[in-house]
């Protein structure tokens, strides 16, 4: 047993980022394990696909396109991974803006007060500064040489998806801590900041089978992007093993499902005078297992086109 827990390094991590997903008990070791368990293997999963990727133009260094090529049918999540990507972009730089404005800041100050001049450093810095929109490789708009510019009022249809995903999830964020305490809030707020690879480079790459399953030296870019796929993939699992022990419960409570093996009497409802029924429990292993069985489930229309024929129906991973 000793030796099983040693080999699970995020189990405080994870413990946080189900809590942030909504699950507030405390989920068992069991149950974070399998949660470890196939974070761990989908990150191989797309490690190796990137390997492969890049060795068929002839290079061993996986890139950034390598890495969302992988999940470049969720549009949803592409389009909040090139979000992500575009204001690390702009917090770099700004940092080096910051680092190289202390010179500029003493020269500035021998003008007169309010001697700004228009159209000088400031609007470069500021141009620079501007996020700036993630192109890849395989969009139409990469197979001409001349971009069309973009109008700032110009949504994508991508864009728009993910505007009403991030919606529906702060809803969902606003719910859950709606009825918190003061300190339930910060907890809930440092939780947040959980992640597997944010000051945990060495661990995460260890962890991640980097020089085993690709030879590639992974840049910071490809961390901080596995870092964010990963916290998506906790969320994901919790927020999928929720709607399942949700129902369970409720047909628990419709049908009497905690009396006596064999019976079939309806639980009565609640009355005023009854002592409070028991807290609520926490997600379960299975919970979590049925989770992940739902998730890699193939679509009915990708099944129906191999009805009828003596193809073999590979069953690959699929990532989530």
């Amino acid at each position: 047993m000793a030796d099983r827990d040693k080999q699970y390094k995020y189990r405080q991590e994870i413990q946080q980022m189900m809590y942030v997903s909504g699950e507030t008990g405390e989920p068992s070791v069991e149950t974070t394990g399998i949660i470890e368990d196939i974070v761990r293997q989908q990150v191989v999963e797309i490690l190796r696909s990137c390997t492969e990727l890049a060795a068929r133009r002839g290079s061993r260094s996986i890139t950034i396109n390598d890495l969302i090529f992988q999940i470049r049918d969720d549009a949803p999540k592409v389009s909040r991974l090139r979000t992500f990507l575009s204001w690390k972009d702009v917090r770099k730089n700004v940092k080096d803006s910051d680092d190289k404005g202390g010179e500029a800041d003493l020269g500035a100050g021998e003008d007169p007060v309010g001697g700004v001049v228009p159209g000088g450093p400031v609007d470069d810095t500021t141009k620079k500064n501007k996020k700036a929109k993630v192109g890849l490789p395989w969009e139409p708009s990469s197979f001409y040489g001349v971009e069309v510019p973009e109008r700032e009022d110009e949504e994508d249809e991508e864009e728009e998806e993910m505007n009403y995903i991030t919606l529906q999830r702060l809803r969902k964020a606003d719910e859950r801590t709606k009825a918190m305490t003061r300190e339930e809030y910060v907890t809930w707020s440092e939780f947040r900041q959980a992640s597997f690879t944010y000051r945990k480079g060495k661990r995460f790459r260890e962890w991640a089978g980097f020089g085993q399953v690709t030879d590639s030296k992974p840049s910071d870019d490809i961390v901080d992007i596995l870092g964010f796929l990963t916290f998506e993939m906790v969320q994901t699992l919790t927020e999928e093993a929720l709607k399942i022990k949700d129902y369970e419960d409720l047909l628990k409570e419709r049908t009497g499902g905690d009396n006596a093996a064999g019976t079939k009497k309806r639980k009565l409802a609640q009355g005023l005078f009854d002592p409070p029924s028991e807290g609520r429990t926490p997600v379960e292993a299975r919970h979590v297992q049925e989770a992940f069985r739902r998730l890699q489930a193939r679509p009915k229309k990708q099944r129906a086109m191999l009805n009828g024929t003596r193809l073999q129906q590979h069953t690959g991973l699929k990532l989530f």
